[in-house]
């Protein structure tokens, strides 16, 4: 999904202009990098926390020359999904999983039935 299908779906179901969506999308998302940029987490209940993560610098090996490395430590954006958002995910999944094969079974029964 696209940010302009996200701010239409927002729109269609809050009756708030598509414009006005996709500003707010925007800042939204401006917040965030500058809170991450700036050290500080966000944490919004029942749908995750948006950290930074620290990668610790390790050894490696160039490619084109076998020559061994060392890449810096680094820190990078991360977002952790809350617990119910995880569950949801989940279920949802193994519905959507389930039917895909309940349809794949029904399928094979047919042709073998002909």
């Amino acid at each position: 999904m696209t940010k302009a299908e996200l701010a239409t779906i927002i729109s269609d179901k809050t009756g708030v202009s598509k414009i006005d969506v996709l500003i707010t999308l925007e800042q939204f998302f401006k917040e965030v990098q500058r809170n991450l940029a700036q050290g500080e987490n966000i944490y919004v209940r029942g749908f995750g926390s948006f950290i930074v993560k620290k990668r610790a610098a390790k050894k490696a090996r160039n490619m084109a020359n076998g020559q061994p490395m060392i890449i810096p430590e680094k820190y990078v954006p991360s977002f952790k999904p809350s617990i119910d958002f995880m569950k949801r995910v989940d279920k949802s999944m193994k519905e959507k999983e389930a039917k895909a094969s309940s349809k794949k079974s029904t399928r094979s029964k047919n042709k073998t039935a002909r």
